[in-house]
């Protein structure tokens, strides 16, 4: 099964005062992904400037509609979307 990467990355240093509202709202909407069978995986970055995103059952078109739908999108300052395959060998 192919999976997406995604790579979020955020100023750390010019947050917006609602940012502890924005972190609740962020934790809901990819929690409610895993739940859908979309997210496979979340790490958080240690430089606490972004996250990396693994998901799957999504093609390519809907993982970049998806994405806009995180609260962090708006606080965005790069944004990678990766199609991976599987090597079959390994």
């Amino acid at each position: 099964m192919n999976r997406i990467l995604i790579i979020l990355t955020i100023d750390p240093n010019n947050l917006p005062s609602n940012f502890p509202e924005l972190l609740k709202h962020e934790r809901e909407v990819v929690s409610q992904w895993k739940a859908d069978g979309i997210l496979e995986q979340l790490f958080l970055r240690p430089a606490r400037n972004g996250a990396i995103l693994i998901l799957k059952n999504i093609d390519e078109p809907g993982a970049h509609e998806l994405i806009k739908t995180l609260p962090f999108y708006a606080l965005k300052t790069s944004l990678e979307i990766i199609p991976m395959m599987k090597d079959a060998e390994i």
